[in-house]
């Protein structure tokens, strides 16, 4: 199968956040997050726009250990930044500055350069076990996604889906380092056998997930396959999209296509994989 180009996707996804943002900064008042709450339009500028500063200073510099983020120098900030969101949290409100639109952009266009000049095996410092910039990119190119749903939604349009190849890379993606790292991280309770089958509609992808004690174990496959051959607590089916977004907490799981299966088990979801 055709390797994805995460470069590409990532490029279009970081202009399309940008459009978004610059589209609030026309407006008197930032606008709220709804799937970020406690956000505003200005809040999560500044949160995507210092990400970026800090995964391209760890590239740049290749540096093997997490950078110092007290150090304001890390973010690159201008010296004028009247209007700009306190760094301690939201939410901002009054109007998106221009000049938080253009230092994101600037930052984004930084590291997508260093996205498509490093090798993607180079070993540099990340939070996860693989420690690679290819680790990086596939992160935040997800990511951006992500957030330019949250952008687009918040600036009144209807938010685009996630395209599809990128939506199918983060959902496995989703099962093979951010459940293991979210259960780490927040020390969830012991998996006790709850399974869930998660079922594409726009495509043939299917994912068996199955929570036993601090194992995440992930069984992919076709649609019209079983699988693991076993039976699942709860299924939920519905376009790689939705699916994406069901599962970083962007869409209920009534917005799915169908979903069936234990209440109960699917309630317990998100206490196996808490949200960060």
């Amino acid at each position: 199968m055709r390797a994805m180009d995460h470069s590409a996707h990532f490029h279009r996804e970081i202009v399309a956040f940008e459009q978004a943002a610059r589209g609030a900064a026309d407006g008197a008042d930032a606008p709220l997050i709804p799937s970020c709450p406690g956000w505003t339009m200005s809040d999560l500028v500044l949160h995507l726009g210092g990400v970026h500063r800090l995964v391209a200073r760890v590239i740049r510099e290749r540096l093997d250990q997490q950078p110092d983020i007290t150090d304001a120098t890390l973010f690159e900030l201008p010296g004028d930044r009247e209007g700009w969101p306190a760094p301690t949290g939201g939410p901002h409100h009054g109007p998106v500055p221009v000049s938080l639109v253009d230092w994101f952009a600037e930052g984004a266009a930084r590291l997508e350069a260093l996205f498509r000049s490093e090798d993607p095996g180079l070993a540099v410092w990340t939070w996860s076990a693989e420690r690679t910039v290819g680790f990086w990119l596939r992160m935040q190119t997800i990511e951006a996604a992500l957030h330019r749903w949250d952008a687009e939604q918040a600036a009144g349009g209807r938010a685009r889906p996630v395209e599809p190849d990128l939506a199918v890379d983060a959902v496995a993606q989703t099962f093979e380092v951010m459940a293991p790292a979210r259960r780490a991280w927040r020390e969830a309770p012991a998996g006790a056998g709850e399974s869930f089958r998660f079922r594409r509609t726009d495509g043939p992808e299917l994912w068996a997930v199955r929570f036993d004690g601090d194992d995440v174990r992930l069984t992919t496959g076709a649609a019209d396959e079983d699988t693991d051959g076993a039976s699942h607590d709860v299924e939920l089916a519905g376009t790689a999209s939705d699916l994406m977004l069901f599962l970083w907490q962007r869409l209920p799981a009534d917005r799915l296509d169908k979903v069936t299966g234990d209440q109960a088990v699917l309630d317990r979801y998100f206490t196996l994989v808490p949200p960060v």
